[in-house]
C-alpha cells in the first residue's frame, strides 16, 4: 500500500466543505467553523493560497455562480481527484483513530 502524505487541516476542511456542495471562499470559511465546532478557523490568506494550490493539483475547479448578485464571486467545486484525495485522508485518519483504541 502506498503511504499518503498527511493533508493540512485547512486542505481537509476545504475539501470536506466542497464535498457537500460548491461554495465560495467566505462560505467555506464559515462552514469550516461550523463543522469544526469553532476549533478551526481558515483566514482569507490561507483560504486563497490553499484554493490556488488545489486548483493546480486538479482537486477543485472554479465554476460560475448562477445566483443573482453573485455572478462575480468565485465558486469552487470538488473534482474526482479531489474527492479521491479527501477519501484517502479520511481513511488515513480512521487508521490513526483505530490504532488508538484501547489506549
Amino acid at each position: 500500500m502506498k503511504k499518503s502524505e498527511p493533508m493540512s487541516e485547512s486542505y481537509y476542511y476545504i475539501l470536506l466543505c466542497l464535498s457537500k456542495s460548491p461554495s465560495h471562499g467566505y462560505g467555506i470559511m464559515q462552514m469550516t467553523s461550523e463543522l469544526s465546532k469553532g476549533e478551526v478557523t481558515i483566514g482569507s490568506g490561507t483560504m486563497y493560497g490553499a484554493t490556488s494550490n488545489m486548483l493546480k493539483k486538479g482537486w477543485i475547479t472554479e465554476i460560475m455562480s448562477t445566483e443573482p448578485g453573485l455572478e462575480r464571486k468565485r465558486l469552487y467545486q470538488l473534482t474526482e481527484p479531489g474527492k479521491h484525495a479527501l477519501e484517502t485522508e479520511i481513511k488515513r485518519l480512521q487508521r490513526m483513530l483505530d490504532s488508538a483504541k484501547g489506549v
